[in-house]
């Protein structure tokens, strides 16, 4: 088992919101305050290329690409995507999607996304900075991981899945070697699993050993967190357990599916975690999911929480990614009490559900909603499956209907489906103008917080930044470092 440096546990995680909502400006925020900053590793390709597109104001993405080690893979990118006076009312350019597992073009956009977010974040400081990726879309993990860990990555945090290889991945890119991750096919016939492959020697032009960075699942139920501290190859180093009422991608309910009256999946008792059974582990482990409160921090702490991970809160502060006028008029509905959330059990194309903020404009509204063009020109959430003649191919419940079916997919599926990639970088003002000139449009996801956080917002008001979360968790009149934690346990 591979020794990790002792480290002092943050009482905060400030919760992984992607895309870029949970920005680099927030994760500094947050980590200059003594907690653990999060940035969100979605679709860090495609933020790179359009901050690129839009200007980079301050220069502030070239100048994380300078610091890049290898500056032959820099080069070409700035010719192809950088505009200096922004696009001008022009489509974003997009990269291309995969084709096929192990594309280098594709692995090295993924190293610089990851690198640029992370070297921001942790640009001038020593405090600790995580990333936040997601189970589900295995296409770019390996590459983005590599690029955060270039950057210095302290902590890497995953869920929406079960991320059983990704301790053995981080322990063989931090000592320079080929990592490999299995891809899921639906229908795959084959006698071994197609398998992902990423070698730093081929970006770096050698071996370069890196710092570890401590691993945290993201859990929804004793089983997975048993399953992962006792039978994965390498370490984790503790758990972030989340309950249902946490934005993004949820866990499924156990069982035979239950809805409410609104057409909610029904979470059980099946579905609460035993801390008693986590906690003889051994390990340390964070609460989320509704627990954006000093109240709910210290109830964590009392049942030997480590501490609380908080993601709507932080979403929308000043330092989040959210585009400003979404983010204000969010809240001005909020501070009325006149927000609801809702758990769309379709939306997702990843089957999960998934939490939408019910937002004027958005694609939350069905009108809106039926009136979007389906496109499919980002492909994260893509599906792999195996075509007729044995190869790989992927699809998209959200993709055109007839392009989905003649891909063999079920007609069921694409049934209330949203394009989540371009719907949630519409949300951070990054949404693209399509060829019949219709612009995306966002979506909005918030955990249940949501729906409470107007005693919040009548105190600090609609222009909050994240000092004034993390003050209003720990208790304090101002932010503060918080007292010593009790070392990370090695191993």
């Amino acid at each position: 088992m591979q020794s990790v440096a002792t480290v002092a546990l943050p009482r905060i995680i400030q919760g992984g919101m992607g895309v870029s909502v949970s920005s680099w400006r927030l994760a500094k925020t947050v980590s200059l305050l003594g907690q653990l900053g999060v940035v969100s590793g979605t679709a860090m390709d495609t933020v790179l290329v359009r901050r690129l597109q839009d200007g980079d104001p301050g220069g502030l993405v070239r100048r994380a690409l300078a610091s890049f080690p290898v500056q032959h893979w820099v080069k070409p990118v700035l010719e192809k995507y950088f505009r200096p006076e922004g696009r001008k009312g022009q489509p974003y350019l997009r990269l291309p999607m995969p084709s096929r597992l192990g594309d280098t073009a594709s692995q090295i956009m993924h190293v610089l996304g990851g690198y640029v977010e992370v070297f921001l974040a942790k640009e001038g400081h020593p405090g600790l900075v995580g990333i936040n990726l997601l189970t589900k879309l295995q296409l770019p993990t390996l590459g983005t991981l590599y690029g955060a860990m270039l950057a210095g990555v302290d902590y890497v945090l995953m869920g929406a899945g079960i991320p059983r290889e990704i301790p053995e991945v981080l322990d063989k890119l931090a000592a320079g070697e080929t990592a490999s991750l299995k891809i899921d096919v639906t229908g795959w016939t084959g006698t071994e699993a197609p398998r992902l492959h990423f070698n730093p020697r081929e970006v770096l032009g050698g071996v370069q050993t890196l710092k570890r960075p401590h691993f945290l699942p993201i859990i929804a139920s004793n089983s997975l967190a048993t399953l992962l501290a006792r039978k994965v190859t390498g370490t984790i180093q503790g758990f972030v357990i989340e309950g249902p009422t946490a934005g993004g991608h949820n866990a499924p309910p156990r069982g035979a599916p239950v809805f409410d009256e609104r057409g909610q999946p029904v979470y059980g008792e099946r579905e609460v975690v035993d801390l008693e059974q986590i906690k003889a582990l051994g390990l340390p482990f964070w609460l989320a999911g509704g627990t954006g409160s000093p109240e709910a921090l210290q109830e964590a702490l009392a049942r030997g929480a480590a501490g609380i991970q908080v993601g709507t809160l932080f979403a929308y502060s000043q330092e989040s990614g959210f585009e400003a006028s979404l983010k204000r008029g969010i809240l001005e509905q909020a501070a009325r009490g006149e927000v609801r959330v809702f758990t769309d059990p379709k939306a997702s194309p990843t089957g999960f559900p998934f939490k939408v903020a019910e937002v004027e404009g958005t694609l939350s509204q069905p009108e809106v909603y039926q009136r979007r063009v389906r496109v499919c020109d980002l492909g994260y959430l893509r599906e792999a499956y195996q075509t007729p003649e044995g190869r790989i191919g992927f699809r998209c419940a959200s993709e055109p209907i007839e392009q989905y079916l003649a891909k063999g997919g079920e007609a069921a599926h694409t049934k209330g489906r949203k394009c989540l990639c371009n719907a949630l970088l519409a949300a951070v003002g990054m949404g693209q103008l399509q060829k019949n000139g219709d612009r995306e449009l966002p979506l909005v996801t918030s955990g249940d917080d949501l729906e409470r956080i107007g005693r919040f917002v009548r105190r600090f008001g609609t222009e909050y930044s994240a000092r004034d979360v993390v003050a209003y968790l720990l208790g304090t009149s101002a932010p503060s470092q918080p007292e010593a934690q009790p070392a990370l346990a090695n191993g």
